[in-house]
């Protein structure tokens, strides 16, 4: 299992990504935080910027459906997108996942 995490301006744009994340089923769960306080460097002046993290968590099998269509759809000209791998996965949490991602 993967886990994947991006941002953005809005809550209504993050609860969209989510949503049609989940109906799609390109990620068994996606979830929303925020707003965060991101500080960062863009064309190089220092930025402050309230945004809405979502949190995506998937299967392997799912990481080049998922990465193209959130591209095509991110708000952003340069999202974050930072993927790690699950060292461990509870049994029941993979079983649900993999039943939750195909159609």
């Amino acid at each position: 299992m993967l886990i994947a995490w991006t941002t953005v301006a809005t809550r209504d744009k993050a609860e969209e990504l989510a949503r049609t994340t989940i109906e799609r089923r390109l990620a068994a769960c996606v979830q929303v935080d925020g707003p965060v306080t991101s500080h960062y460097i863009w064309q190089g002046q220092p930025e402050r910027a309230e945004e809405f993290r979502l949190c995506f968590k998937f299967l392997r099998s799912q990481q080049a459906g998922l990465e193209a269509w959130l591209f095509a759809h991110h708000p952003y000209d340069t999202p974050e997108w930072i993927v790690v791998r699950a060292e461990v996965v509870g049994e029941k949490y993979l079983s649900w996942a993999q039943t939750s991602s195909t159609f």
